[in-house]
């Protein structure tokens, strides 16, 4: 029952992305630690974007175009949503950054807390598994 608006206003509901890999990021565009990860996503949104087995979420609580802003003048291409319901009480936000990344069943295999390097090996091998697996 989670639903978002992206940058151009659409809404997006969790429910459209069900047996799909879903990688959902907790951030803020004030949060030097989200800031110092988002390169990374970059270039794992990169390799991933044409995959229609994967979703990617970047959420922020922010105003739209405070995130647009920051977006363009960093020359990022990340999908960026804003929340319109609160989101799952099962994400338990206390603090930014945290990440999750959750396979086709709605089970959340990954949940990390600060920063990461996401464009590793380790990541790709998780999220390839998670895509492979049925």
């Amino acid at each position: 029952e989670w639903k978002l608006n992206n940058s151009n206003g659409q809404l997006f509901d969790l429910k459209d992305a069900e047996g799909k890999v879903l990688l959902i990021n907790f951030w803020a565009t004030w949060c030097p630690p989200c800031i110092a990860e988002m390169p990374s996503f970059q270039t794992l949104y990169n390799n991933y974007k044409s995959d229609s087995n994967v979703v990617f979420l970047f959420i922020s609580q922010e105003e739209q175009k405070v995130v647009e802003d920051f977006m363009t003048d960093k020359d990022y291409s990340l999908p960026h949503y804003r929340p319109i319901t609160d989101y799952p009480a099962r994400f338990n936000i206390t603090s930014i950054p945290r990440t999750f990344i959750i396979d086709r069943n709605g089970n959340i295999v990954l949940d990390k807390s600060g920063v990461a390097d996401w464009d590793s090996d380790e990541m790709r091998t998780i999220i390839n598994n998670l895509i492979k697996a049925s």
